[in-house]
């Protein structure tokens, strides 16, 4: 049915959208998971273009976290790229940072995790990973995520962005209302800012790995109404639980809640 490149954050690695693509490909969409040099902003881009170049077709552009930034930049010139979804993701205006958007939001307990080298390398401290960024994930997967962690260069948190695609794109948020890193207020306003649909998760940072059908939904909603394609199974914006999410218009988008789940029903 559709297209989507998907884009990792900081610290992570293409691996944290494998349930997330596994849903997509059950829902008949092509997916694919960049993985990032994370060396700067503009390798980021590059590296993204290379697989959007690689795409037939229409597609859309998904960013997690610093992600956000990636695809904002790396759907400019690039007609194909229809439409961005930004999960838990910064959604910048040109010149602005990662640091100096960040600065905008509270002062979010996980950024005390973070360890920045003398060399301009970083990483989160594993023993506060977890509580961090995975607060809502089992502790022995996130412990494996920070012994796995991939290495993020400063160049990547400091450089100004390019003008930002979402000016142009049509675009969906997957807000996380539980994060601890990434203000959930400041992920309001990016929404706001970019006009997107809102999808409100009460999920850590790492929703793509706590919530991927709820993420994925969202991703597939993007998709279609990029596309013009009716959406006639309401059941797939739905939590596991089987409870209705509640519909409210907020900004210039709607926004979708999705009430907790028991973890033993989350995908």
């Amino acid at each position: 049915m559709g297209n989507a490149v998907l884009v990792h954050g900081a610290w992570s690695d293409g691996s944290v959208w494998q349930e997330v693509v596994g849903h997509l490909h059950q829902q008949g969409h092509q997916a694919l998971s960049v993985q990032l040099p994370m060396t700067s902003l503009a390798d980021d881009i590059a590296w993204t273009r290379r697989h959007i170049d690689a795409m037939e077709g229409p597609l859309t552009l998904v960013g997690h976290s610093y992600g956000g930034t990636v695809i904002s930049g790396a759907a400019l010139d690039r007609p194909q790229a229809d439409s961005l979804v930004f999960v838990a993701a910064y959604v910048p205006e040109e010149g602005e940072t990662v640091g100096t958007l960040s600065d905008r939001g509270a002062e979010m307990p996980g950024r005390a995790a973070l360890r920045f080298a003398a060399d301009g390398w970083s990483h989160v401290d594993p023993a506060l990973f977890g509580d961090a960024l995975a607060h809502d994930l089992p502790p022995r997967l996130a412990r494996s995520l920070a012994a796995a962690q991939k290495p993020t260069h400063a160049a990547c948190l400091t450089a100004p962005a390019p003008r930002g695609a979402w000016h142009e794109l049509p675009c969906g948020y997957v807000l996380s209302a539980e994060d601890r890193i990434l203000d959930p207020r400041l992920q309001r306003w990016f929404a706001a800012r970019a006009g997107a649909v809102v999808t409100e998760l009460p999920s850590s940072h790492l929703s793509p790995l706590s919530h991927p059908g709820e993420v994925a939904a969202a991703i597939s909603a993007t998709l279609e109404r990029a596309r013009g394609v009716p959406r006639t199974d309401p059941r797939r914006i739905r939590p596991r639980s089987g409870s209705r999410p509640r519909a409210t218009d907020r900004g210039a988008g709607r926004s979708v809640r999705f009430p907790l789940a028991p973890r033993s029903e989350r995908s």
